[in-house]
């Protein structure tokens, strides 16, 4: 007997269905290659190894046309965004919010590693051998360093991503020189807003390569370091990326609802891909700004927000670096047989990771500097450097996500605390304020080419 033909109704559900898949797939269609193009890399590097770094240069190709391009992207961003402030008054506040919430989220990732390690006792009977380090980078006292992270001797040296504080300063200041000469300013504050549109559409451009790009960049990541996970330093691995991946989904889901409520989660996860597949694929924030713009853009955090915090976020705010300045410590405390679990090794531990996230990962040769003071600080022989410079290495991937994505969280929080709670719906209003203004410009335009 044949089955009785489907109803109108079930007709007009299905095609409901497979219209609301179809447009899934057209909204996340791009962030699906990149993560195809990441886990087809992956697989390619456990399955020929070290071989598989003979097509590490077309990931390098993608790697550095993001870096060339980020430099441009953060100055047009900020400068503009300062300069079309409508006063200082709001960029304090933003500041301000800003360094709180990275404090805090700091601190929660550090606690949430100091818990898992003891849940865990993943570090307990762990031996390494250790060898003198060959040769130790001389880096120059902790002032020097932290004075090179806000200014540098030659203006040629701020066009460089590996002084990007300096840049954000320098930034910073332009756009408020701007704001301050008045109608003198505003040719110039249009420059800066146009080279902002220009460096976007310029990123839209370079991410046509990155599904390609960022499997051959993993491909080789995977292929060089896959030989390393092999003894005890694989007990801290199989802690951190377990609790990099649930710090990721629970704390940052719950930061979201704190700044939006169910919507704000639904915003975040539904445009946060694209950031996480760059940050993972690269091991670096800063290459992920661009992403991370224009997921803020759709999220719907206000510009002067996301174009300040963003960027700054990307060298001054790393939960993920957090996480793991708690296991390399705890690791050498394994290593050397000294008891990490005493309130005081746990509160000086927390104070240096919330340091390493927030400080010393900003300034040249931060990371360095973060690991030489974890071995001074507690009396640790030379020798622990290569013990926890090889977990650095192994657990960067994640760790960046983490600093990455949670830049954009924040950015979130931040519009929170400043604009209340429906500030998702005002800046959805000054959205379609603006494209009503551009549309009756280009209708002005055309009327007037007519004429």
């Amino acid at each position: 007997m044949s089955s009785p033909a489907a109803s109108p109704a079930q007709s007009s559900d299905t095609k409901t269905q497979s219209s609301g898949f179809l447009r899934i797939l057209r909204n996340y269609r791009f962030p699906l290659f990149i993560l195809t193009g990441v886990v087809v890399g992956a697989i390619i590097g456990l399955v020929f190894g070290e071989r598989a770094t003979v097509i590490k240069p077309f990931g390098t190709l993608f790697i550095n046309m993001m870096f060339t391009l980020v430099v441009p992207l953060v100055f047009f961003s900020i400068s503009s965004t300062v300069a079309g402030m409508s006063s200082a008054a709001r960029l304090g506040k933003i500041m301000g919010s800003m360094l709180g919430v990275f404090a805090v989220t700091g601190i929660i990732a550090s606690i949430v590693m100091v818990a898992a390690l003891r849940i865990f006792n993943a570090t307990d009977g762990v031996q390494v051998e250790m060898q003198e380090p060959e040769n130790v980078e001389e880096v120059g006292s902790i002032g020097d360093q932290l004075v090179q992270t806000v200014v540098v001797d030659d203006f040629s040296k701020i066009l460089s991503a590996e002084h990007m504080l300096a840049l954000i300063v320098f930034a910073v200041i332009v756009g408020f020189a701007t704001s301050r000469i008045g109608d003198a300013g505003k040719p110039f504050a249009k420059f800066l807003n146009s080279g902002t549109e220009v460096f976007l559409k310029f990123t839209s451009i370079v991410m046509y390569y990155a599904p390609i790009g960022l499997g051959a960049y993993f491909a080789a990541l995977i292929g060089d370091l896959g030989s390393q996970l092999v003894g005890d330093y694989v007990r801290a691995f199989l802690v951190y990326y377990p609790v990099a991946i649930a710090y990721f989904i629970l704390a940052f889901t719950f930061y979201s609802f704190l700044a939006g409520g169910r919507r704000g989660v639904s915003r975040f996860w539904a445009n946060i891909l694209e950031p996480t597949a760059i940050s993972l694929g690269t091991s670096s924030s800063v290459a992920a700004i661009p992403a991370n713009l224009r997921a803020g853009e759709k999220i719907g955090v206000p510009r002067d927000i996301r174009e300040t915090i963003v960027p700054i976020g990307a060298t001054i705010h790393m939960e993920g670096s957090s996480l793991s300045a708690i296991l390399k410590i705890a690791f050498l405390f394994a290593v050397f047989q000294r008891d990490f679990f005493t309130l005081e090794n746990i509160v000086i531990a927390i104070a240096v990771a919330l340091l390493a996230g927030m400080v010393m990962a900003g300034i040249p040769s931060g990371g360095f500097i973060g690991e030489l003071m974890i071995i001074t600080l507690y009396g640790f022989p030379a020798a622990a450097l290569p013990i926890i410079q090889i977990i650095g290495t192994v657990i960067d991937p994640p760790a960046t996500t983490v600093n990455a994505v949670g830049d954009q969280a924040s950015s979130m929080m931040v519009a929170r605390i400043l604009d209340g709670k429906d500030w998702m719906d005002k800046n959805d209003e000054a959205d379609e304020a603006e494209h009503d203004g551009q549309d009756s410009a280009r209708a002005e335009a055309a009327a007037d080419a007519d004429s």
